[in-house]
């Protein structure tokens, strides 16, 4: 039976000589990614008002806001950073049949967390380390979306675990303080039902802010509920249902987790990917278009399809980035995906809301099978006025575990959203520090990031 003190002792298990070298590669990865949406993101009408909120009664704190000169208690940092991580909807996610949470939610906490005992670079990988491998387990072996429960469940107890760690709390202060955030802190699955709202990109950031508030309570004596999850009335009973898990101190879990190539919800990626190749392979005009088909899984079909309100009236970016008939009517016109998708005139525009609507989105079983034994397939048809039609069908994309971004890419992706706030210089200093991130220490890489 999974214990509330078995994540408390898995935690204090994990040192930067128990992660294998291509964890640790695999981490400053994420961190890299994360840290280039995060900068990508700044001046976000949603960032800024919780940019607002965390400085609104004065400044001061032992960390940073990333991208400001800001410094704030290290629940209010976690807040805002992981905000930007988040919003844009470009960050990572980990691909479990039940579950699709995004480990790069708690980077932000470590990182703060980091700052207030002036962590190595070691220090924030085992920390980050910690917060994927739990976060995984959680996902794989305790999915809570169908039981109404957002996915940002998980997050707090992962982030907690993660920022514990680089705070150095004891077992039984991990315990307490995993035991406050997981009580306190259970999120609704309408975050992301019915009519999307900005909510659903901060949704995160919130319990990133909680998880670092209960570890620091627990870190100055608080007593939390240390049989969270197996106690009566706990969160096995009442949020997820009976679950075990493996933790493994190499941390692994980040090989199951994606990285995006197109600024899209997770489950698109595919058929984005695929409609782009098929639009460019036919050199496709939209006004021929007289509809499109797509074949999905049953997890595409629930949050983006339709399955969990209608995804054809499309105004916002909240409400663009979760409705696969949008992605794929402005992919297919603008042969790309980028955050300039989601801008208010171009969501609006005739040509993709006329397009929009002759998209069908169905989930087929065999599809639904594949997505569960480690694929994303899509299949797409597009007919056109005259009566042709093209296929196309993808079981992966780039970025999936299948087929990972490289340096290279994931480089390319970071000048990508960063080079109109920094110049060459200091993104190759970014990136450098990041590389070699065991070899640096916290303040090396918050400084970097004015």
């Amino acid at each position: 039976m999974t214990t509330t003190a078995e994540l408390a002792e898995f935690t204090g298990t994990v040192s930067y000589d128990s992660l294998p070298s291509d964890v640790r590669d695999a981490l400053k990865k994420r961190v890299l990614d994360s840290v280039g949406i995060g900068i990508g993101a700044i001046g976000a009408e949603p960032v800024d008002a919780v940019a607002a909120t965390v400085t609104e009664f004065g400044h001061g704190g032992p960390s940073r806001l990333w991208g400001r000169k800001e410094t704030v208690p290290p629940a209010q940092a976690a807040m805002y950073n992981t905000a930007l991580t988040r919003y844009l909807d470009f960050m990572d996610s980990f691909l479990a049949p039940g579950e699709t949470p995004h480990p790069s939610d708690n980077i932000a906490s470590v990182i703060a967390c980091g700052e207030v005992v002036d962590a190595s670079g070691q220090d924030l990988l085992e920390g980050i380390g910690v917060a994927y491998e739990i976060q995984g387990e959680l996902a794989w072996n305790a999915p809570v979306r169908d039981r109404g429960f957002d996915h940002v469940t998980h997050t707090v107890v992962s982030a907690a675990a993660g920022a514990g760690k680089v705070l150095g709390l004891t077992p039984d202060q991990l315990r307490n303080a995993i035991g406050i955030a997981g009580t306190a802190h259970n999120a609704l699955r309408v975050t992301r039902t019915g009519g999307i709202n900005e909510w659903k990109g901060i949704a995160s950031a919130n319990a990133a802010r909680n998880a670092v508030y209960s570890v620091l309570l627990a870190r100055n004596g608080m007593e939390g509920p240390v049989d969270l999850f197996e106690g009566q009335k706990g969160w096995k009973e009442v949020v997820s249902g009976e679950f075990e898990v493996e933790l493994d101190p190499r941390c692994e879990q980040v090989f199951d987790t994606m990285t995006k190539r197109y600024v899209a919800e997770t489950y698109a990626q595919s058929a984005v990917e695929g409609i782009i190749e098929l639009a460019e392979r036919e050199e496709l005009d939209h006004e021929a278009v007289e509809a499109i088909r797509l074949d999905t899984f049953a997890g595409a079909k629930l949050i983006i399809g339709g399955g969990e309100g209608s995804r054809y009236e499309v105004e916002t970016k909240a409400q663009a980035d979760h409705s696969l008939p949008y992605m794929l009517a402005a992919s297919l016109i603008d042969r790309e995906m980028t955050n300039t998708a989601y801008e208010s005139e171009r969501i609006r525009r005739d040509a993709v809301q006329t397009l929009l609507r002759t998209v069908e989105v169905t989930e087929d079983p065999e599809l639904t099978d594949r997505f569960e034994n480690g694929e994303m397939p899509a299949r797409i048809e597009i007919e056109l006025t005259d009566g042709t039609v093209h296929r196309i069908e993808k079981d992966a994309f780039g970025g999936h575990p299948s087929d990972p971004m490289s340096w290279d890419q994931l480089e390319e992706k970071f000048v990508t959203m960063t080079e109109d706030r920094y110049d060459a210089d200091r993104r190759t200093e970014i990136v450098t520090t990041i590389r070699n991130l065991e070899e640096r220490d916290v303040d090396d890489l918050v400084t970097l990031l004015d």
